[in-house]
């Protein structure tokens, strides 16, 4: 089973500004670009999932028909990670103490309240478990966490394993970019 994993395109959000479940869209420039050069790269006729924040979904929707593939199926289960409180908020106005507080528990800690790692990896692991049940060649639309997290996860990792991978290696996944996982 082979999924190509695809990174939204960059939203309209500013510098230095904490973000994760927060529903933000995509510039059109910004999204046309990123479609041009996946309608090139990608494979046609593939099942298409993408996570339901509009940064994701609006770009599955728009691939679909180039692609000549169904209407994307839409999972919240991959959706970016909630950071509760801290979303939409600049990271130099996040306390210091609650930054280190996470900074010691990477997987349990609940940043700004919201999910932690291990919770979001949980429902990624969830996901994949149902992929593997359709046996089929799919692309997944969603977001950097999600796609370190699937590879984890389709590397063989238990969720405490993928959350411990994932928050302690920053990721350097660009907008737009893939990532092909294949057995």
């Amino acid at each position: 089973m082979r999924l190509i994993l695809v990174r939204h395109p960059q939203p309209l959000v500013a510098a230095g500004i904490c973000y994760g479940r927060t529903d933000l869209a995509v510039a059109d420039d910004q999204m046309a670009q990123t479609l041009e050069a996946l309608s090139a790269a990608l494979p046609r006729g593939l099942t298409l999932y993408s996570s339901s924040l509009r940064r994701c979904a609006s770009l599955a929707a728009q691939l679909a028909p180039q692609l000549h593939s169904p209407a994307a199926i839409i999972d919240a289960r991959i959706v970016e990670i909630d950071f509760g409180s801290w979303e939409m908020q600049p990271w130099d106005n996040i306390p210091r103490a609650d930054i280190d507080a996470w900074a010691r528990d990477l997987v349990h800690y609940r940043p700004g309240g919201g999910e932690s790692v291990l919770q979001m990896a949980e429902r990624i692991a969830t996901f994949h478990a149902d992929l593997l049940r359709r046996q089929r060649d799919a692309i997944i639309i969603c977001h950097a966490g999600a796609m370190r997290l699937l590879a984890a996860c389709y590397a063989g990792l238990s969720p405490a394993e993928m959350a411990l991978q994932a928050a302690q290696r920053p990721h350097q996944i660009g907008y737009g970019a893939t990532l092909v996982l294949d057995r």
